[in-house]
């Protein structure tokens, strides 16, 4: 991607179509959990903000996607949920023909918003 996108359509536009259907599908899936959430762009990646801090992200990698809970914290804490994809401490991976499932989607935003809440 060599231009920053300014918002999450410019992002999206570039990518092949197997990535963009996924990408597109998890952005509304977390719209449908957290309608109030702000749509950016952070770190030159889709996100979402909530009550100023950012709690949920998405980007396409060179071997797929890739979800962000922007926490260093919210999947360790989900960690038996999250056996079947693969990881680093803050992101989870995941192929673009099997995308996460909703009801997942749901437990990391819960989790990150759990953590915000116990900040302020």
């Amino acid at each position: 991607m060599s231009a920053k996108p300014k918002t999450i359509d410019e992002y999206l536009a570039p990518l092949s179509s197997e990535k963009r259907a996924a990408l597109s599908e998890l952005r509304k899936t977390i719209r449908s959990i957290v309608p109030k959430a702000e749509e950016c762009i952070s770190y030159r990646i889709p996100a979402f903000r909530l009550d100023g801090t950012v709690v949920a992200g998405f980007c396409a990698t060179v071997r797929g996607c890739s979800y962000f809970p922007f926490s260093g914290s919210t999947l360790g804490g989900l960690a038996n949920a999250l056996q079947a994809y693969g990881q680093t401490k803050s992101s989870l991976h995941f192929h673009p023909g099997t995308p996460l499932p909703a009801s997942l989607v749901r437990k990391l935003i819960k989790a990150r918003i759990a953590e915000t809440k116990g900040r302020k």
